[in-house]
């Protein structure tokens, strides 16, 4: 039975963190009324409060956006749940209670899209790595998946 169970979760890791080789690639409407970012084509230098990426600034409502948390959820489950925990317990990686009051929605979101230039500039993004001992894998998540993902975050956090 311990066989069984092992074998199941192995396989629900392996199919979460794969990829079939396509880029989902998605352009961030502005014309959200409740959060916008302003990107810009050409990657500003590091900044360890946001990391490395596109995400130079994200407004946040100081209230929770329930339909994109309803959306962050299913991406949740879909695409981190194999490894992540929403207590502050590790699994395969860190647990995500209090993530967002540990980081910036800028350096959660350009980590979640631009996983490897994180793990390889990013010191927070490296002492996670030395703790967890599994890089994470590039889940290839839309702008729009990104955003709806962090309001999920803020809503395991008790955001209202």
């Amino acid at each position: 039975m311990k066989k069984l169970i092992f074998l199941s979760l192995f396989s629900a890791i392996l199919l979460a963190c794969s990829n079939s080789g396509e880029k989902n690639e998605s352009t961030f409407s502005s014309t959200n009324t409740t959060s916008t970012e302003s990107t810009s084509s050409a990657n500003p230098s590091y900044d360890p409060n946001r990391g490395e990426g596109k995400f130079t600034h994200v407004d946040v409502s100081p209230t929770l956006d329930a339909t994109m948390a309803d959306a962050g959820n299913k991406v949740y489950t879909v695409k981190c749940s194999a490894c992540h925990k929403l207590t502050d317990e590790k699994l395969v990686g860190p647990g995500w209670k209090g993530v967002t009051q540990r980081h910036t929605a800028e350096w959660i979101m350009n980590f979640v899209t631009n996983t490897d230039d994180m793990l390889t500039k990013d010191p927070k993004a490296q002492a996670m790595l030395e703790i967890c001992l599994v890089r994470m894998p590039n889940q290839h998540l839309t702008d729009q998946e990104a955003r709806d993902v962090y309001e999920f975050m803020r809503k395991n956090d008790g955001v209202k």
